[in-house]
């Protein structure tokens, strides 16, 4: 099936997705009004897929969620202060260097929860922190950008927040209430929705590539080795979090995902509708990257991957 062809491919396909974006910009320039609602549409694939029994078990270890939640939204904030502050003193643009503190400071990635299912985490755990980070972002994303990006830039703190809720609350709810009321086709749309979800995302990267065109070329190569210091930092640091609270091997492997893969495709969002083109550039590459490593772990850690759903 197409949509399955999308979601089982998203890596590969967010990768030429990029690459085509790079050489031809106008095939996806034609996107520029639109990426808020290709960023909705991945939120709304979520609310469909979301199993509320899923969500009732995960809500049943409260302690170990919130430790989780604190952990995302003060190891991640941090660590992409601390790229942008190291991008700002070696002379890049302020502009350029805010889309690590927005990386940072998004929620996990949806992705987490199929890659911790590959790898063998605590899948409920993985889907209780989702669903809590990604409730809390309208309130903490644009706080915590508000506190560490206005060392750069001015914060728009109430215009980021209401992008959120109109991006991510209200398609969340809207796509949990169709679930009830499909029925004998639910089945069906839990098959299509990852694939809705991963096209989406693989526009919104494309997108972000073809706006910075011109700027990609100048990148610097530091600012593609902060990319992957600030993910694989993400996954070590969530890791050693998870050993400190004595979490159990499946439940320091959920932590470790959760922290180092975030929802890239709503830094990204967040970055083209508030601040400049570049600013969006962390983000798209962070996107590609983290959907690689994710996908490079399960393999690591002996699993097949047999299908990754978006949103990195």
């Amino acid at each position: 099936m197409f949509w399955q062809f999308l979601s089982r491919n998203m890596a590969l396909l967010t990768l030429a997705g990029a690459v085509a974006a790079y050489l031809y910009p106008p095939a996806f320039l034609i996107f520029k009004g639109y990426f808020l609602w290709f960023f909705a549409a991945t939120m709304f694939a979520l609310g469909v897929v979301l199993k509320p029994e899923e969500a009732r078990a995960a809500l049943s270890r409260p302690s170990r969620i919130g430790l989780g939640v604190l952990c995302q939204f003060t190891i991640m904030p941090l660590l992409g202060f601390a790229a942008a502050s190291v991008a700002v003193w070696q002379g890049v643009d302020p502009a350029l260097a805010l889309g690590f503190i927005i990386v940072g400071c998004a929620p996990g990635a949806m992705a987490s929860n199929v890659i911790t299912y590959l790898a063998g985490g605590a899948v409920a755990f993985s889907i209780a922190m989702t669903m809590i980070a990604t409730m809390l972002a309208p309130l903490l994303t644009p706080m915590m950008v508000e506190l560490l990006g206005s060392a750069y830039m001015d914060i728009p703190f109430w215009p980021m927040m209401q992008t959120i809720i109109l991006t991510v609350v209200v398609p969340l709810m809207l796509g949990m209430a169709l679930r009830r009321r499909l029925g004998s086709r639910l089945l069906q749309a839990e098959q299509i929705a990852p694939g809705i979800a991963a096209l989406a995302i693989i526009v919104i990267c494309s997108y972000a590539v073809a706006a910075n065109h011109d700027r990609i070329a100048e990148t610097p190569l530091l600012v593609i080795g902060l990319v992957v210091l600030l993910n694989g930092l993400g996954y070590l640091l969530g890791w050693l979090a998870g050993g400190l609270f004595r979490f159990d091997h499946s439940y320091k492997i959920t932590l470790a995902i959760e922290i180092g893969m975030q929802n890239a495709g709503l830094g990204v969002a967040l970055a083209l509708k508030h601040f400049q083109p570049e600013t969006a550039l962390p983000g798209a590459l962070f996107a590609v990257w983290c959907i690689i490593t994710a996908a490079g772990m399960t393999r690591w850690l002996h699993r097949p991957v047999i299908a990754v759903q978006p949103a990195c």
